[in-house]
C-alpha cells in the first residue's frame, strides 16, 4: 500500500483509528500521564461545547470559562450541602448553566465581532469576581469549597486516575456522537449558513438571533457537564479554576482545530498534553508554543482538520436543470 494510500485511509478513518488509540492509551501510561490525559478530556469537552458557538454559528465567544464555573458549582454546592450523588448532578450542572447563558447571551446576542467578543470576557470576570466574594454565602469565597464526594456508578465508587480516564473520555465519545448528529441536522446547517453570511442567512428566512441563542445554551449546557467531571475529579474547587485563562485556551483549541470534532480532540491534545512535555524547558516552552500557534495560522489558517465540505448528487442537480430548462421551453 503506497503512502498516499496510507494517508487517505487514516484521514477517512480518523475517527475510528483515534478512538482506537484513546482506549488502550490508559495501558501504557503512569498515574502522572493518566491524569495529563484525563485533564485533556475535560478540555475536550469544553472545546467541543465551544466548537458548536464559536465554530459552527461563528459566534465569537470568550467567556466559556463562565459556563465551566456554574456547572462545577452547583455540583460542588448540592453535593457538599444536600449529598445528592455527583453523577446525579450532571443535568442539573447542565441546565443551570444553560439557563444561566440564556439569561446573560439574550441581551446581547445581537451584538457582533469584537463587541459580543468584548462582553463575553466581562462575563467570566463577573463570574470570577462574585465566586471570590462568597455569593450568597454558597461559594466559599477565595477558599472555594471542599469535602466533594467521588462519582458512583452502581455503587462503585471511580478512585482511580484510570478510571476517571475512562469516565471522561466516554462522555467525551458521546458528546462527539451528540454533535456530529447536531451538525448534520437542519439546526446544525442553518448554524453553518449563520457562519458564513448572517445578513445572507436572515434574508432566507432564518431567525439569526434566536438560533445563535440556541447555539449558546447547547454549548453552556456541555460546558456544564464538564464542571461536573471537573468538580468530581478535584473534590474541591476555588474560583482560580476558572480565570479567563482557561476561556482563552479553549478558544485557541477551537480555532486550532478548523472545526471538526477530530480536529478538536487532536488540537486539546497539542495545547493540553505537549507543554507538559517540555515542562523541563518551563522559561521557553510557552514562546515555543506561541510561535508554532503564529506559524499555524499562516501555514494552514484553515486549521488542523476542518470539517469536509458537503458533497451533493450531481444526478439529482442536473435533474432540476433540465426540468427547469423543459419548463421554460414550455414557456
Amino acid at each position: 500500500m503506497s503512502l498516499r494510500r496510507c494517508i487517505s485511509f487514516l484521514y477517512a478513518w480518523r475517527g475510528l483509528v483515534l478512538t482506537l488509540i484513546l482506549a488502550v492509551m490508559p495501558f501504557f501510561l503512569d498515574r502522572y500521564w493518566t491524569d495529563v490525559f484525563v485533564s485533556v478530556g475535560l478540555y475536550a469537552l469544553l472545546a467541543l461545547s465551544l466548537n458548536v458557538i464559536l465554530g459552527q454559528a461563528g459566534i465569537f465567544h470568550m467567556g466559556h470559562a463562565a459556563f465551566y464555573a456554574v456547572g462545577a458549582y452547583v455540583t460542588a454546592i448540592l453535593n457538599t450541602q444536600f449529598q445528592i450523588p455527583v453523577l446525579w448532578l450532571l443535568p442539573a450542572a447542565g441546565l443551570a448553566s444553560a439557563l444561566f447563558a440564556l439569561v446573560v447571551a439574550r441581551p446581547i446576542i445581537h451584538l457582533r465581532g469584537d463587541y459580543l467578543l468584548i462582553v463575553t470576557i466581562g462575563i467570566v470576570e463577573i463570574v470570577r469576581i462574585a465566586l471570590v466574594n462568597d455569593l450568597w454565602g454558597l461559594t466559599g469565597g477565595a477558599n472555594g469549597i471542599f469535602g466533594i464526594s467521588r462519582p458512583e456508578i452502581f455503587g462503585y465508587r471511580i478512585r482511580t486516575a484510570q478510571q476517571f480516564y475512562y469516565l471522561v473520555w466516554g462522555m467525551v465519545g458521546f458528546t462527539v456522537l451528540c454533535f456530529w448528529r447536531l451538525a448534520h441536522s437542519r439546526f446544525g446547517r442553518a448554524l453553518n449558513c449563520i457562519k458564513e453570511d448572517d445578513v445572507a442567512a436572515e434574508g432566507c428566512g432564518i431567525n439569526v438571533s434566536s438560533l445563535k441563542l440556541a447555539a449558546f445554551v447547547i454549548g453552556a449546557f456541555w460546558a456544564g457537564l464538564a464542571g461536573n467531571l471537573y468538580a468530581a475529579k478535584m473534590t474541591i474547587i476555588s474560583p482560580g479554576s476558572f480565570s479567563f485563562w482557561e476561556s482563552v485556551v479553549v478558544f485557541a483549541v477551537v480555532i486550532l482545530s478548523g472545526g471538526s470534532h477530530t480536529g478538536v480532540i487532536i488540537g486539546t491534545f497539542l495545547i493540553v498534553a505537549l507543554p507538559e512535555m517540555f515542562r523541563n524547558f518551563a522559561d521557553a516552552r510557552m514562546l515555543v508554543f506561541g510561535l508554532a500557534m503564529m506559524i499555524m495560522m499562516v501555514v494552514r489558517p484553515q486549521g488542523l482538520l476542518p470539517p469536509r465540505a458537503r458533497t451533493y448528487d450531481r444526478r439529482f442537480s442536473d435533474g432540476l436543470l433540465r426540468d427547469r430548462q423543459d419548463e421554460e421551453g414550455r414557456a
